[in-house]
């Protein structure tokens, strides 16, 4: 635990006030233990004498760190966006849940077109392309053709 003026390192966080290389201000760079890079960097307030940093204190760092969490929050949220989508088609045996999910190795990634019943348990798995076209569309031609292997598009 360390609580200096432009340090302060707690609860798995270090904030680091630095110089605003853009302007003669000052900003405040948040990083999470483990990380070589900062969660955010943002502006910070200088001091009464209009030339160095406000010092940091707790009520301050306490802020800092649930911007922080909640910038890393998001990042992970839209990450897994990117890599899980789903819709649900019409069947004549009811709604069925279409998802596709992408593995992405880096040596060959590729994606996972699954369809499910309205209950949970699973009615088809396939393989696909990782830049495999997933649309609304696409999922009700996979569902409509009896769930055999669509074409490999490209996106």
């Amino acid at each position: 635990m360390v609580h200096e003026d432009r340090l302060w390192a707690d609860d798995g966080w270090t904030a680091k006030v630095i110089k605003n290389e853009e302007d003669d201000g000052w900003a405040v760079a948040m990083t999470l233990d483990g990380q070589s890079e900062p969660a955010l960097v943002g502006p910070w307030t200088m001091g009464r004498d209009k030339k160095n940093p406000k010092p940091l204190d707790t009520a301050a760092f306490a802020t800092l760190v649930k911007t922080a969490s909640e910038v890393i929050r998001r990042h992970e949220q839209q990450a897994h966006a990117a890599l899980h989508k789903s819709t649900k088609v019409a069947s004549p045996n009811g709604r069925i849940l279409v998802r596709l999910d992408i593995v992405p190795d880096e040596n060959e990634p590729y994606a996972e077109l699954s369809a499910f019943d309205d209950v949970g348990g699973e009615l088809a798995r396939v393989r696909v392309a990782a830049n495999f076209r997933f649309t609304h569309d696409s999922a009700s031609a996979w569902v409509a053709s009896g769930y055999a292997r669509p074409g490999m598009r490209e996106s």
